[in-house]
């Protein structure tokens, strides 16, 4: 059995991106890129007005009040074809391109307007409200680094460029096995008086998702190893990494490992010192990475986001850190001191402190929907007062 650190750092030393492919931008939200994205143009590409007004040159405002004649108009994607001499202006809007001849732009609220003449009463002062050709950036710069997720932001930049598509880490084709007798499809456990609803699988295809995963299958197993043997080969061939929820403890028909077994199975750690969670373990079948999370709702949910999470964002490309972001804060009320497992409960915020949800039992799932929050709390550690700093992690 192996200390928390210890199996971050196994993830770690696995999680390697499988390759990468060419998207669309509008395919490209929420992907990483794999090579790094280069304008192809500059922007501006030609000097525009920062504001709505007249775009004139600054030597006709030495002396004011002056009167310009309005010769055209320019317009974003539209701007003035015409020529533009002394004593004259152009009347422009917001991005449209600078008329040559002018270096300047006067806001239209400090113009007054008779007809074709602009009346200018006072003098503009210090900016001009030109954006300068490339001012944001030139055609050739490095605009977003190999490993950029692309949120939002990014995807402005990346569109920006004027690139059509991007070089994305390929997304890890991930399949679930739920394992279990007791568990019934939901909205059908009310027909059999031994079942259960079969929860986890959705909340870990769920998270997969939301870590950059494709989801590819779900398979929810009886308890007998033949046909649990015939799933795992076929999951191992399918995925890159194949989930299994349950069959992990010491019981009769906990067959976790041992269907994968003639697919090869090297396990990369079996146990892990932590509460929940302790019988969490990752292995590899043939090229196939195998993460088995305790079959306990809040067990598996909680095991999921301490390694399903970093392990997903070391194989689409992300630095682990990016899952695996603790922060400090105060707690509510005092926490008990920690016994010799390391343990992460379960937690909200009350404001800007940490309160602890009332039901830290491992099968609890309506104290599991309460949470947004893990709290980190190292083994033998002592009580802790209200008002001491915890490491959190958003859940």
């Amino acid at each position: 059995m192996i200390s928390f650190d210890e199996a971050v750092a196994e993830i770690g030393r696995v999680a390697k991106p499988r390759g990468f492919e060419s998207v669309s931008i509008e395919e490209a939200a929420g992907r990483v890129l794999a090579s790094p994205v280069v304008a192809a143009i500059d922007s501006p590409r030609t000097d525009v007005s920062a504001m709505d007004g007249y775009a004139l040159a600054d030597a006709d405002l030495r002396a004011v009040p002056a009167r310009l004649t309005i010769v055209g108009e320019s317009f974003a994607g539209a701007g003035f074809g015409g020529s533009m001499g002394a004593g004259e202006c152009v009347r422009i809007f917001t991005g449209a391109p600078v008329p040559a001849g002018a270096d300047r732009v006067v806001m239209q609220e400090n113009v007054r307007r008779e007809g074709d003449i602009a009346i200018f009463e006072s003098a503009p002062g210090n900016a001009r409200h030109v954006r300068v050709a490339g001012n944001d950036f030139r055609s050739g710069d490095q605009l977003l680094d190999c490993g950029r997720f692309l949120d939002p932001r990014g995807i402005v930049a990346a569109a920006a460029a004027d690139i059509a598509g991007v070089q994305v880490y390929r997304r890890p084709r991930v399949h679930i096995l739920s394992t279990g007798d007791e568990l019934a499809e939901p909205g059908s456990a009310t027909s059999r008086a031994d079942a259960i609803p079969e929860s986890v699988s959705f909340g870990v295809a769920a998270m997969a998702n939301q870590w950059g995963a494709d989801v590819t299958g779900r398979s929810r197993l009886r308890d007998e190893l033949a046909g649990m043997r015939s799933a795992a080969a076929s999951a191992a061939k399918e995925a890159d990494l194949v989930i299994v929820t349950g069959g992990a403890s010491v019981g009769e028909k906990d067959f976790a490992k041992a269907m994968f077994e003639p697919a090869g199975l090297e396990l990369v750690f079996s146990k892990v010192a932590m509460k929940p969670g302790k019988p969490v373990w990752l292995g590899r079948a043939g090229e196939a990475l195998v993460l088995g999370l305790p079959g306990n709702p809040t067990s598996a949910m909680v095991t999921a986001r301490l390694f399903l999470a970093p392990l997903l964002a070391g194989m689409t490309g992300r630095r682990m850190e990016d899952a695996l972001g603790w922060r400090n804060a105060p707690l509510e009320a005092p926490l008990a001191e920690c016994g010799s497992r390391e343990t992460f409960h379960r937690a909200c915020w009350s404001g800007e402190r940490v309160q602890l949800v009332g039901n830290q039992d491992s099968s609890a799932q309506n104290a599991l929907a309460q949470a947004d929050l893990l709290v980190r709390q190292r083994p033998n550690s002592p009580r802790l007062e209200a008002g001491g700093l915890v490491q959190t992690l958003a859940f």
